[in-house]
């Protein structure tokens, strides 16, 4: 059973304006509410793609309770903690001529809260996945991941990071099986400028050195790179096609790279499955289907055997 957690999830208010101007009255084209937040996202993916998955995290509110209908609704089954008090945050994502993304802050999550989200984290078993993706309500330890992690260790339970800055670097000592770093995330790791393929090579595996297992770095249009822990290295290019949603794309990744793995336990399959999940997404209105997905990923795999 594939786990995700995110402890803030949010509805996704997506607004299309053909023409954003800024201090004047701007009027929507169009305009959506749906589920967001990281590790959602991966749970919604694996749904189309037949794995699946189990969504853990707090909600709050009117809009937790949205996000719990809608959530189900799709088919992903969650486990939700409610909080007594607050609401779930709600986040802007204005389509107009650039992406732009105003995030809310969260609820307040309190100790016994925390407290029932470990518990629910004990009933994990060996060969199961955990994903742990996105960032932590201000309210929360910034610590919460790493004590996930140690009070799964020696469980052999696959454990799955997708975190920003010292809320990834924090849990690698605990040896995550997967992180995912983007460009951007991966150059304020290390206060650099991630320009090329070979570049990210180069830093994911420093991060292998700190402790990460595998490092699957996306690229957005030039594609993503895998340092595996055999010491191998994959590459490929971005398919082609015309971008009309990059918010949840990585974490499309995630999800195609754990159906990919759990269909053949192989590098290769998982990778290529990754790199067209999140392609599909980024190409996909909203979040691609598992048909879309799978078409992808002949794609790709054909360009590999015919290169």
């Amino acid at each position: 059973m594939v786990y995700t957690v995110t402890c803030n999830p949010s509805l996704d208010y997506i607004v299309s304006v053909e023409q954003f101007q800024k201090g004047r009255v701007n009027r929507a084209c169009r305009e959506r509410l749906l589920p967001g937040g990281k590790g959602l996202n991966v749970s919604m993916t694996l749904f189309h793609l037949g794995v699946e998955s189990r969504a853990l995290g707090f909600v709050a509110g009117f809009t937790g309770q949205e996000i719990v209908r809608q959530v189900e609704r799709m088919g992903v089954t969650s486990d939700f903690i409610s909080l007594a008090n607050g609401t779930s945050r709600i986040n802007i994502k204005l389509k107009a001529q650039e992406e732009t993304e105003i995030n809310g802050c969260g609820p307040q999550i309190e100790a016994v809260q925390i407290k029932a989200l470990m518990e629910k984290i004990s009933a994990l078993r060996s060969g199961d996945i955990l994903v742990l993706a996105g960032s932590l309500p201000n309210s929360a330890p910034d610590d919460l991941y790493c004590r996930i992690m140690r009070k799964l260790s020696g469980r052999n339970v696959k454990i799955v990071v997708d975190a920003e800055r010292e809320l990834l670097t924090r849990t690698l000592a605990c040896r995550p099986f997967l992180i995912k770093p983007n460009r951007e995330e991966l150059g304020e790791l290390f206060g650099e400028t991630i320009a090329t393929k070979e570049a990210a090579l180069f830093y994911a595996k420093k991060l292998q050195e700190m402790g990460a297992v595998n490092v699957l770095v996306s690229l957005a249009g030039e594609g993503a790179v895998f340092a595996a822990e055999d010491g191998s290295v994959l590459e490929a290019d971005a398919p082609k096609g015309r971008v009309l949603n990059s918010v949840g794309a990585g974490d499309a990744m995630i999800a195609g790279f754990l159906a990919g793995w759990l269909r053949k336990q192989d590098n290769q399959t998982a990778f290529y499955m990754g790199v067209a999940a999140g392609s599909a997404s980024a190409f996909s209105d909203w979040r691609a289907t598992g048909e879309e997905i799978e078409a992808m990923y002949r794609q790709i795999s054909a360009n590999v055997t015919t290169g």
